[in-house]
């Protein structure tokens, strides 16, 4: 046969299909692979010479040593030399040694991959074999879709967590961040919204975590969903390239299954912690800090992070992000804390006041919102939400006045209701994670307000 015979316009689309993969898999990343040597090694990062003409920011590279080939990350170009972190810790590092260039890295996500746990780079740590590598590979450092082409959120779910149910629900494609102080309580959160019914598949990125809250959190926490979730871990002894690279690979793993047509929930826990690690890394490149020690790059990669989340175009499926903000010392107007929360669809505040009462989750309804609300809420439900946080607000601005005996019942009856009501209302949000819970969040506040008013003891589920 001629070549032309041979060409892809004459053969089965199958076949087609199978060739354009062929070629794809097997033409090499560059067709020249550019390599440099190690000029100079410093903490936290070494200088590469000869690269400057090839290379660009954020692209890959492998350094050649006595143990072995090791990735690193390039992090400044300059016109003689390049910067790059290197992703394992303690990696060995000669000067002199072969540094070759690798491109953008991605992952190739597959359905078989549900039930696993992997690092940042996408490599089995559960001890269950080796991964099988899906037909499309994705470069982790992707874009947002288009603005005006993506689908509208439309679709309101339950999340089984009562106060947010209540007062601030969600929809599909929506971006929540839970802020909160260390040791008030998002982790527990968190894992209480992982087991939310309304998906097809939890992708959960545990960045800076406890090496020993990893299996917990899987094994228990997750359980039986976790056949449908995919865990990206990065502990907080590992390097700050795996802690940054964490969220990175697991928003792309979630676009690919959004992009299939599922409904996606990714977890990242905790987004200040992938902030800490940009700092890390933009520190020892040279970058100088501009708010409390963060340089500028953590405030342009947090953007391009959360946006990538949400509704895909027209025909796809969405993510609907939960992200935790580590608040540093309760502050929730520290930078990282104010920049997200001006980049999020809505976020819940955990007191820590409300912990120290005994109140899990100890959720702030009246310092959540939900920018969403409305789309989730029926007119009726909106009207009763809207008096629900009146009237705990009444409650809470009255509690000093209260306290010190200024209070006679029937001078105000709105406060009366409130003194009576309140009470009520904060003992139907209490919930342990363990806990079974009713379909509709209202009906269970509304059997306990009936309940009360007649006499009888308030039974929750």
């Amino acid at each position: 046969m001629t070549q032309l015979e041979l060409s892809a316009d004459h053969l089965s689309p199958k076949l087609n299909h199978l060739a354009s993969l062929m070629q794809h898999y097997l033409q090499p990343e560059h067709s020249v692979a550019h390599g440099g040597h190690v000029r100079s090694i410093a903490a936290g990062y070494y200088t590469v010479a000869g690269m400057s003409r090839h290379v660009r920011l954020g692209e890959f590279v492998a350094h050649k040593s006595a143990t072995g080939i090791h990735l690193g990350e390039v992090v400044r170009v300059e016109p003689e030399l390049v910067y790059v972190c290197p992703i394992e810790p303690g990696e060995p590092i000669g000067i002199g040694d072969t540094v070759i260039r690798k491109g953008a890295f991605r992952v190739a996500p597959d359905e078989s991959w549900c039930g696993r746990t992997l690092n940042s780079l996408c490599d089995p740590i559960d001890g269950k074999g080796t991964l099988t590598k899906g037909f499309e590979r994705r470069s982790i450092s992707n874009t947002a879709p288009p603005s005006m082409k993506r689908k509208r959120i439309e679709t309101g779910f339950q999340t089984g967590v009562r106060a947010i149910d209540i007062f601030s629900p969600l929809c599909l494609g929506q971006r929540l961040g839970v802020f909160a102080g260390s040791g008030v309580g998002k982790s527990t959160l968190l894992s209480m919204l992982a087991q939310a019914d309304a998906f097809d598949k939890v992708i959960i990125a545990l960045v800076g975590e406890r090496g020993r809250e990893v299996r917990e959190f899987i094994e228990d926490t997750l359980g039986e969903n976790m056949r449908k979730s995919i865990a990206i871990v990065a502990t907080s002894d590992e390097s700050p390239m795996l802690r940054k690279m964490a969220p990175l690979t697991a928003v792309t793993i979630a676009e690919h299954f959004r992009d299939k047509g599922d409904n996606v929930l990714l977890i990242i826990d905790s987004v200040t912690r992938f902030a800490h690690a940009i700092r890390e890394v933009a520190t020892a490149s040279g970058e100088p800090p501009i708010a409390r020690g963060y340089p500028a790059s953590v405030f342009t990669e947090l953007p391009r992070l959360l946006e990538r989340a949400g509704p895909g175009e027209e025909g796809a499926g969405t993510v609907t992000a939960i992200i935790s903000i580590l608040v540093d010392g309760d502050n929730h107007n520290d930078p990282i804390a104010d920049s997200t929360r001006g980049i999020l669809d809505g976020h819940v505040v955990l007191k820590r006041s409300l912990a120290e009462e005994g109140r899990y989750p100890p959720i702030d309804p009246l310092a959540s919102i939900s920018r969403l609300a409305r789309k989730a809420w029926t007119p009726d439900q909106e009207k009763l939400v809207s008096r629900l946080k009146a009237l705990v607000h009444r409650f809470e601005e009255t509690r000093d006045l209260r306290l010190i005996g200024g209070y006679r019942p029937g001078a105000d009856p709105d406060l009366d209701m409130a003194v009576k009501q309140v009470p009520i209302i904060y003992d139907v949000l209490k919930q342990s994670p363990g806990e079974t819970v009713g379909v509709d969040a209202f009906a269970d506040l509304a059997a306990a307000l009936r309940a009360a008013a007649n006499g009888q003891p308030v039974n929750r589920k």
